[in-house]
């Protein structure tokens, strides 16, 4: 072997230090970073949570140094591996003095491996008896401080990876994002609905209204966008008659940030035929029942110290209703554009040129009402000037079979019973092409293979959009929409 790694002097700087010590394990022919595999057969938690099933026996654990105390000839180190935490108790003897010598230089952070076996110490605690160890990759940067973690907001988005290591609580968070996803898939797969992809590059962003991105294909040599919604293709394969189709995919929307916006979101929508935005309704009770019941066992959650009861019947109103309710004003009594501009400018509620009644409705809506959603409430029945791919009511035209789905003040939802009929459809988009003269970027634009589609015939359909980062936000409790993305959208660190 080469020199003692006792023997050895090591730089007083902290990062210098790891480089010597890798130096020191080349030279001793034990380089971490040849090693392409490990022996493990077991994880960390199952060996601290099943005593029983492991005592006495042989195992083999891989994971990061995450704490280490050496009291001369014996040590104790933290392994963290996805599961959890064990502690290894490993002895010079055991090791041999060149071993133990290399252990005792091992850094926070290191990724190693340890065979051993599972015994508990005098204080109670399951640990493994190291009888060998190795390195299987050097840590060559240190981690924060371990009692402080990794606390500044802006770098813990930014490294989410240290994150991620320092803070059980952020694993915890994307471990139930993962699963309420999961759970959703198998809520619907259970209910006959096939999961489909669609087009994310898109001649015609249409779908919602937002401004999408924008792009160039240069082997067709032809502007793209990056689509805003899933809706139009997905009603495209109703057309075909696939019945009921969902997706959950990456959307994207040029529009700035918040603690419920980020640029690209996860997105579900779904479409069934032969039913309306009532069966819509049922369904997302349903859904988020068996969600929340699955994932946090208990359909009474609680966000920022409120408890919100999922298991009762959710409330439905109507947006004319619910304005009334909270404003004082009922649209009802409102017949012309000019009461209700009359009525906007007493209210001290700010409106722009071309917007209509239901335009104006709606801002009353946002301004009144919306914090008030608390407990899950759908919002019903909206003005068809905001409701472009809906159908109207057939008893009150001037309105739709649309809801929004609220809780905690927040839109979590948006439903339809979707507009089937190519004519009124096509006078819908001839109507947002007006808009989009008059300067409205988030207009929709006219979908001739959409309008194509549908003279081929949609059967009657019911469909609706779920934002899955902000339910996600809901059952884990987090404040932001990007506690709940792995990498959300920073500004630039050159900028």
């Amino acid at each position: 072997m080469a020199e003692n790694p006792n023997q050895v002097q090591i730089s007083s700087d902290p990062v210098k230090a790891r480089y010597d010590k890798l130096a020191l394990l080349k030279d001793a022919g034990k380089d971490p970073f040849v090693i392409t595999t490990s022996q493990r057969d077991s994880m960390c938690a199952e060996i601290a949570d099943q005593f029983e099933k492991f005592d006495s026996k042989t195992v083999c654990i891989a994971g990061r140094v995450m704490s280490k105390r050496v009291k001369g000839k014996v040590a104790f180190l933290d392994i963290h591996d996805k599961s959890g935490k064990i502690q290894v108790f490993a002895k010079r003897d055991d090791l041999g003095e060149d071993e133990y010598a290399f252990l005792k230089r091992w850094d926070i952070g290191d990724i190693v491996e340890v065979k051993g076996f599972v015994f508990k110490t005098q204080t109670g605690e399951v640990s493994v008896h190291a009888t060998s160890v190795r390195m299987l990759t050097k840590s060559l940067m240190p981690l924060p401080e371990k009692f402080h973690g990794l606390v500044d907001t802006d770098m813990r988005y930014r490294q989410r990876y240290v994150d991620l290591i320092m803070n059980s609580d952020v694993k915890d968070t994307f471990v139930k994002r993962s699963k309420i996803i999961s759970t959703i898939r198998r809520y619907l797969d259970a209910q006959g609905f096939m999961e489909v992809e669609t087009p994310m590059l898109v001649s015609n962003a249409g779908g919602a209204a937002a401004r999408p991105f924008e792009t160039h294909f240069n082997a067709l040599d032809e502007d793209l966008k990056l689509r805003i919604s899933l809706e139009l293709y997905l009603k495209r394969l109703i057309v075909g008659g696939l019945e009921r189709v969902y997706e959950i995919g990456r959307v994207f929307r040029n529009e700035g940030l918040d603690t419920r916006h980020n640029p690209e979101f996860t997105l579900m929508e779904l479409y069934q035929a032969y039913t309306d935005y009532n069966g819509m309704m049922e369904l997302t009770e349903n859904l988020y029942r068996f969600v929340a019941q699955e994932v946090l066992g208990t359909t009474k959650i609680v966000y920022n110290g409120t408890e919100i009861d999922l298991e009762k019947p959710f409330e439905r109103i109507t947006m004319v209703d619910a304005v009334k309710k909270y404003s004082g004003v009922d649209f009802n009594e409102i017949s012309t554009l000019q009461q209700a501009r009359t009525v906007a400018n007493e209210k001290g509620i700010e409106y722009e040129e071309h917007h209509k009644k239901g335009d104006i409705l709606n801002l009353f809506f946002e301004t009144f009402v919306e914090e008030h959603l608390i407990q899950p409430t759908f919002l019903m029945d909206h003005p068809v000037e905001i409701s472009p791919l809906t159908k109207k009511k057939p008893d009150n035209p001037d309105y739709v079979e649309r809801f929004e789905f609220f809780i905690n003040g927040w839109e979590m939802a948006n439903a339809y019973s979707e507009l089937n009929d190519p004519i009124d459809q096509r006078e819908r988009f001839k109507a947002q092409e007006e808009l989009l003269a008059q300067g409205d970027e988030e207009a929709n634009h006219t979908d001739d293979d959409f309008l194509n589609a549908l003279d081929i015939g949609m059967p009657p359909t019911g469909g609706i959009g779920f934002g899955i980062d902000r339910m996600c936000m809901l059952l884990t409790d987090s404040p932001a929409i990007r506690d709940v993305l792995l990498f959300p959208t920073m500004k630039s660190l050159d900028k």
